[in-house]
C-alpha cells in the first residue's frame, strides 16, 4: 500500500494461540521506504513476513539487494520475526535501541523473560544489531529522505519511533495504543510521556502505527489524543482496584480487563504480565 511518494505499508496477518482451543487473529504493519539509491525498511513483521516483503519489493521493480537498512522499533516477535532472513538475503545493516539489542540477538532469552504464546512460530531467529538508535539523531538516508529517531519507551524500555521529516510521516511501532487494543504496555506512565512527545511534532502529516490503519491529517492527531486518554484509563482502572498489590497476576488481569470493558480474550498471560508490572509501579493501596 503506497502511503506517500516514498513510504509504503505492508499489513501482515498472523495468529496467537492463546490456548489449545483459542487462536487470536492479529495483524501488524511493516514499512518500506523507497529511495532512489536504496530501500529502507522499518520493522520486519513475523517469521512469514519476509517473503511478503521481498515479493512487494520485486513487484515494484526493485531488487532485494537494494535494502540498505532495517530499522527496528523494538524487539517483540511481531516486529523482528523475519529480520534474520532480511539481513541474510540483503546484507543490510540493522539499527535498534540499546535496550532492545539483547532480546533481538538472543530470542531464547526474550522468550524466557517474556513468554508469548506461539513465540517459535513468530520469530525465525535472532539477528545481530549493527548500530544503536540514539534519541534525537537524524539519519540522512538520502538527499530527500531524512529520519529522526525518537526514544518512545512505554510499550517496552527501548521502543523508538521514526519521523520522516521530508514527508511528515511518523512510524511509531506499538507506542500509540488505541482504545480497544490489548493493553500490552510495560510502563503506562512512560508511555503517556512518549505519546505527549509525539503530539508536539511539527508538520505531522501521517501516523503509521503498527496496530492501526494509516491515519492522515487531523485524524492522525485525533488518534494520538485517543491514545493519551486510553493510557490514562488503564492507569485509573488499576488505581481503583482495592488491595491491587495483593492480587496475583491472573486475578489482576481479569479485574482490569473487566473494568475496561475489554473482551475476555484480552485476559491472557502477556496482558497479565504488563498489567502486573504497572500495578507494582503505581504502588497503590
Amino acid at each position: 500500500m503506497k502511503i506517500t511518494e516514498n513510504v509504503h505499508a505492508l499489513k501482515h496477518h498472523f495468529q496467537i494461540p492463546v490456548s489449545p482451543e483459542l487462536k487470536v487473529d492479529r495483524f501488524v504493519y511493516s514499512y518500506i521506504v523507497f529511495g532512489k539509491q536504496g530501500l529502507y525498511l522499518v520493522d520486519a513483521g513475523v517469521a512469514a513476513s519476509g517473503s511478503v516483503i521481498f515479493d512487494y519489493i520485486i513487484q515494484n521493480d526493485r531488487s532485494v539487494d537494494e535494502v540498505k537498512l532495517l530499522l527496528l522499533t523494538h524487539s517483540h516477535p511481531d516486529h523482528i520475526g523475519s529480520a534474520q532472513q532480511i539481513k541474510a538475503t540483503s546484507g543490510c545493516d540493522i539499527i535498534a535501541h540499546p535496550e532492545e539489542k539483547e532480546w533481538i540477538e538472543d530470542i531464547q532469552k526474550q522468550h524466557a523473560e517474556r513468554p508469548v504464546p506461539g513465540f517459535d512460530t513468530l520469530v525465525a531467529g535472532g539477528v545481530k544489531v549493527d548500530g544503536p538508535a540514539e534519541d534525537g539523531k537524524v539519519l540522512d538516508l538520502e538527499e530527500e529522505i531524512r529520519a529522526r529517531i525518537m526514544h518512545t519507551p512505554g510499550h517496552s524500555k527501548g521502543s523508538i519511533s521514526f519521523f520522516f521529516e521530508n514527508e511528515g510521516v511518523l512510524i511509531t511501532g506499538d507506542c500509540v495504543l488505541l482504545p480497544g487494543q490489548f493493553p500490552i504496555y510495560d510502563d503506562v506512565a512512560a508511555g503517556a510521556a512518549s505519546v505527549k512527545k509525539l503530539r508536539q511534532l511539527p508538520d505531522l502529516n501521517v501516523l503509521l502505527s503498527a496496530w492501526d490503519e494509516p491515519r492522515a491529517g487531523d485524524e492522525a492527531l485525533q488518534k494520538i489524543d485517543q491514545s493519551l486518554d486510553y493510557l490514562a484509563k488503564i492507569r485509573k482502572t488499576i488505581e481503583e482496584i482495592e488491595h491491587v498489590r495483593e492480587l496475583d497476576q491472573t486475578e489482576l488481569c481479569r479485574r482490569v480487563i473487566a473494568g475496561m470493558g475489554l473482551p475476555a480474550s484480552a485476559a491472557n498471560p502477556l496482558v497479565g504480565r504488563a498489567l502486573f508490572l504497572n500495578a507494582q509501579r503505581i504502588g497503590m493501596k
